[in-house]
């Protein structure tokens, strides 16, 4: 097993130390990722600013769960399936549809099975997407706009899913309640 160093405010790099105290006043804790990526002030930087990126998107709430679970399930990340859950709760998000990432089921509609489909498309061809796979995301209502900001969903948690791979990053208590499993396929 491979662990990095999860850092707190008095332990972390100078050049973190803002970054992490901003990030307690945003969640009332201090993310064990981001205590991780605080050992590389550049990357804990990127990762909060492609987050806050992502997050202003054209995608709703529902979107955003969508592309960032999807991405989560697919690379396995045992820390950020359970913080997205939580997430996706704080955000008013459909349970429903929460759990059926969560347990690669159906999405909750045509158009977010759409997402979810074309994300994994993104994901697990590595960009390599087909005219066909742009045509079908387009006819449920997305544009180019949707498929560059997929790739940057993409982008933003494959800083975190990563890094939580080969730092096995505890899970934070407050999103305990939500730990998963991946399933075996």
């Amino acid at each position: 097993m491979t662990t990095l160093k999860v850092n707190t405010i008095e332990t972390a790099p100078e050049a973190s130390k803002a970054s992490l105290e901003q990030s307690v006043k945003a969640f009332g804790m201090l993310p064990g990722l981001h205590g991780v990526l605080a050992s590389s002030p550049e990357t804990l930087e990127a990762y909060k600013s492609l987050h806050g990126l992502f997050s202003n998107t054209s995608f709703n709430e529902e979107e955003l769960t969508v592309v960032w679970q999807t991405i989560n399930v697919e690379h396995e990340c045992h820390y950020c399936v359970p913080a997205h859950t939580g997430i996706a709760n704080m955000m008013k998000v459909n349970p429903d549809l929460t759990e059926a990432l969560r347990n690669r089921e159906p999405m909750t509609s045509d158009k977010l099975q759409v997402l979810h489909e074309f994300t994994l498309k993104v994901v697990r061809n590595r960009g390599h997407v087909t005219q066909g796979d742009l045509n079908t995301f387009y006819a449920a209502g997305y544009e180019e706009k949707q498929v560059l900001e997929v790739i940057l969903g993409v982008s933003q948690k494959v800083i975190s899913n990563y890094t939580n791979h080969i730092a096995n990053t505890p899970v934070d208590s407050a999103f305990q309640k939500f730990v998963w499993e991946a399933q075996t396929l």
